[in-house]
């Protein structure tokens, strides 16, 4: 080496730490792909979970739609018959009903995509 010249420098390379496994292995996924018990514990769970969440929401559901009837009674019972009880009925069933439904039907997709989100997540991780 001369003077003028950098001392060389050496470069030490090896292979990646994500490389080291076999590419798309993961644990969880070869456990449900060969059908293993644990395999089978991870898919339970999944549907245990989203038929926990599916009947939630059919609970909430049949509790509206079950006290409807109470609702068409109750203005009857309250108001007698010196007044009409249609206008009050038209404002729960046309005004009340469907956001309460539409909650409901969107508060069971985001929970049923958050239980795949976290099976996808437990599945994909090392």
């Amino acid at each position: 080496m001369s003077a003028d010249q950098p001392p060389r420098r050496e470069v030490v390379t090896g292979v990646p730490r994500a490389a080291r496994r076999r590419a798309g292995y993961a644990p969880a996924r070869s456990e449900i792909s060969e059908q293993t018990a644990l395999g089978s514990v991870y898919v339970r769970s999944l549907m245990r979970s989203q038929l926990r969440a599916a009947l939630c929401a059919l609970g909430a559901l049949a509790l509206m739609v079950g006290s409807l009837p109470l609702l068409v009674a109750f203005p009857a019972a309250v108001l007698g018959s010196f007044s009409s009880p249609e206008p009050f009925l038209w404002v729960v069933l046309g005004v009340v009903v469907y956001p309460v439904m539409w909650l409901i039907a969107r508060w069971y997709v985001r929970r049923a995509e958050r239980n795949e989100h976290d099976f996808t997540g437990l599945v994909e991780s090392r």
